[in-house]
């Protein structure tokens, strides 16, 4: 039995309807009502940096989140005196991964790569060094350059990779090794005291596999690509967690794309926060 949740959720694309599929218009509505549950508490989990974080909550009337795991897991906010505020003691952890390498010297390192084509300034922080990398690129190559001269540089890195179907257009982060958005969730449970059980992430995409392919109760939702299903459902199996992972369905009130797969997922993982919020399966 389930009685708190420490409900963990990506935004592009998983409770943010830019993908191509449709969006259910009673969905958010719903999803926000199950936020407001006392028993539930929130937290984003994303590529985007806090202030992209927050046009999307006033863009999309999303609610508002307790705590926000930024930059695809690099920073992490929490809420105090109504001010956003980094948790230094996930900072100086990470920091660690890098060797005392700064985000210049990483990126001088890789600046003979061709194919890498650095991401805008504001996408970029202390622990995240972004490109990006043409479709068509023969990516296994590419990253198999970038871990040979990270290595050799000394620094301890985890090469994270995503498309951005909307632009179409692949998504390199390199982060330091323990400072992905799997890392960032186990780190906020060990902080908050959840038991795994208690919580739930819910995602769509490559950055989101870590956390997919764990023993972390995950939503991969309905709208998500095929080959990240494939992928998520292959890792789960692989790292023996097939039974953590539940891909959102169509066979549901609101359909499984977007919000609607991760209200189905909290109703299979945690029935009796779920029950709440008393939408009809079908």
């Amino acid at each position: 039995m389930v009685n708190r949740l420490l409900l963990c959720t990506d935004m592009d694309r998983t409770i943010i309807p830019n993908g191509r599929q449709t969006e259910h218009p009673d969905a958010r509505p719903q999803f926000a009502k199950l936020c407001s549950i006392p028993q539930v508490k929130l937290v984003y989990v994303t590529g985007r940096s806090l202030a992209l974080v927050k046009q999307a909550i006033s863009e999309y009337d999303l609610p508002e989140p307790e705590y926000i795991i930024s930059d695809v897991g690099t920073i992490i906010y929490e809420k105090k005196k109504s001010k956003w505020q980094k948790m230094q003691a996930w900072q100086e952890l990470i920091a660690k991964d890098w060797q005392g390498k700064s985000h210049d010297q990483l990126e001088k390192a890789l600046n003979t790569i061709v194919e890498l084509e650095l991401q805008e300034a504001h996408k970029q922080n202390d622990f995240k060094l972004s490109y990006y990398i043409s479709m068509d690129a023969d990516h296994k190559s590419i990253l198999a350059k970038v871990e040979t001269r990270l290595a050799k540089l000394g620094a301890n890195v985890s090469l994270i990779h995503s498309l951005d179907e909307p632009e179409q257009i692949v998504l390199l982060d390199i982060l330091p090794r323990n400072a992905t958005k799997k890392h960032a969730v186990e780190f906020l449970q060990k902080q908050l005291g959840y038991k795994t059980r208690e919580i739930v992430f819910a995602g769509d995409s490559g950055n989101d596999l870590q956390v997919l392919g764990s023993s972390i109760p995950s939503i991969l939702v309905a709208n998500a690509e095929a080959d990240i299903k494939a992928k998520a459902i292959e890792l789960a199996d692989k790292n023996g967690h097939p039974e953590a992972i539940y891909l959102a369905k169509e066979n549901f009130a609101l359909g499984g794309n977007y919000t609607a797969g991760v209200l189905q997922g909290v109703i299979y993982f945690a029935p009796e926060i779920g029950e709440k919020i008393k939408i009809p399966w079908s």
